[in-house]
């Protein structure tokens, strides 16, 4: 039998009771909004992983505009350009996933190393022959293996995150901060590329990209203590804490929550791709072509703040309901993009609508961390990365042809569609998201955890028997 206490990781307050951890609770989250972020980051290891983990995926939102760049710099075919970079990024959805399930299998630092390796030799074959003006079969090769050896570092470093704060309420505060570093990439990595791409050479920023994956994945792989440990794939009769078969089976839904995830995820990387693209055409279309990256900038920015705040708080309603409401949210401000009547509307609804991506992804990420089995843990939240990648690949050329063919608008419209389908699809499989140690009657007993200073501690989670 187990006390009243805090939930599983990412589930805080899931039966939305009060009980005796709410007050702690209430003293853990006090200090305002900063204050859940500076703890994470304080505990051993934690701002090391994090930060490391920052440079080395820069890449992923620099290696699909590098690729372009570098492409039509040399053949002046931005068709041929997008081809290219289209391949790659299939790679990437594919290859991903493999090497996360190798990841949760063997470790990360014997997976990593050896990936990272070959897609430094990868990504540099591909210069070179772009450069030499290689056979498109031989680029496009190189792309595809570039594409399924980059290393997909957001899970990695949300696997540590969810290794060092099993069971605790401020995971979701950890997951936060990662998100929050994903828009700081998306604002700043294509402006990187962009400015060493046309100003000081067409390979230079698909070499930037090559640089921060490559430092960036030595230094995450050289922090051993936070390393999540390998996991096995064969089961006992009972789980490392002592719960019986049973509850261990309740926890494990095997691909239930992935059934509904991936497509979600899916539909919301074309939806995304469509609002880039269209934000492009719908400024070039009002004279302000040069103001397009400014825009969606401040997409990210709504992002970031909605991010930082929904992970500053202390949330009691069920995950799965706060995945549905953020997600619902985010789809009804895209919905708002097509009928605005000018330029300088878009900015403030484009602002609001961004403020629950973040909120949204966070919140997927989460359920996934909750329901996943733990030895495919890295692996699932790898498919939900993935499943943007391959939403993107698709939603890019249909929103493009659209755009051509109609304007601005049509692309919009694209983009609400497809947030409407990812909202339809999430209601239908809502019941595979929800915590069947609900069901179960697993409720963790709450310990007191303190950092190597002895000086920040919260309520921790830990089953009881």
């Amino acid at each position: 039998m187990t006390q009243a206490g805090m939930r599983p990781s990412g589930t805080e307050g899931t039966g939305g009771g009060r009980g005796p951890d709410e007050a702690a609770g209430r003293a853990a989250w006090a200090g305002g909004p900063v204050k859940p972020y500076v703890e994470v980051l304080r505990l051993p290891g934690a701002l090391g992983f994090s930060s490391a983990g920052f440079i080395a995926r820069m890449p992923m939102s620099m290696f699909g505009l590098g690729t372009v760049l570098l492409i039509a710099a040399l053949t002046r075919r931005y068709g041929l350009a997008g081809v290219v970079a289209a391949v790659g990024s299939v790679g990437y959805a594919v290859g991903a996933p493999q090497f996360a399930k190798l990841t949760d299998r063997y470790g990360q630092r014997r997976v990593l190393r050896p990936q990272v390796a070959v897609f430094t030799a990868a990504t540099a074959g591909l210069m070179v022959l772009a450069e030499l003006r290689a056979p498109l079969a031989v680029v496009v090769i190189s792309s595809l293996l570039a594409g399924a050896t980059m290393p997909s570092m957001g899970p990695m470093v949300r696997a540590r995150w969810s290794t060092l704060l099993a069971g605790t309420t401020r995971l979701h505060t950890a997951f936060s901060l990662e998100s929050v570093a994903d828009e700081i990439i998306f604002m700043v990595g294509p402006v990187v590329v962009a400015l060493l791409a046309t100003d000081v050479y067409p390979a230079a920023g698909l070499a930037a990209a090559l640089l921060f994956c490559l430092v960036g994945t030595v230094l995450f792989t050289a922090q051993r203590r936070t390393e999540p440990p390998p996991r096995s794939r064969t089961g006992g009769v009972t789980t490392a804490d002592g719960l019986p078969a049973m509850a261990r089976a309740a926890r494990r839904p095997r691909a239930a929550s992935l059934v509904t995830l991936v497509p979600v995820y899916g539909l919301l990387g074309a939806m995304f791709a469509a609002i880039e693209l269209s934000t492009v055409a719908f400024a070039s279309e009002h004279g302000h072509k040069q103001l397009a990256g400014l825009v969606l900038g401040v997409y990210a920015l709504g992002s970031a703040g909605g991010g930082l705040w929904y992970g500053s708080r202390h949330w009691r309603s069920p995950l799965q309901r706060r995945f549905v409401i953020t997600l619902g949210l985010m789809t009804s401000g895209v919905a708002m993009f097509w009928w605005q009547p000018g330029f300088a509307s878009l900015f403030p609804v484009i602002f609001v609508a961004g403020v629950a991506i973040a909120p949204t992804l966070i919140s997927g990420y989460s359920l996934i961390d909750q329901l996943a089995p733990p030895e495919r843990r890295t692996e699932c939240m790898t498919w939900l990365s993935s499943a943007i990648g391959v939403g993107l690949a698709i939603g890019a050329p249909v929103a493009g042809r659209l755009i051509d063919l109609s304007g601005a608008r049509a692309g919009y419209v694209f983009a609400a569609a497809s947030g409407a389908a990812a909202f339809l699809a999430c209601l239908a499989g809502v019941g595979r998201l929800r915590d069947p140690t609900a069901r179960h009657g697993s409720r963790p007993a709450v310990l007191s955890v303190a950092d190597s200073d002895g000086q920040a501690s919260w309520p921790r989670a830990e089953s009881a028997r």
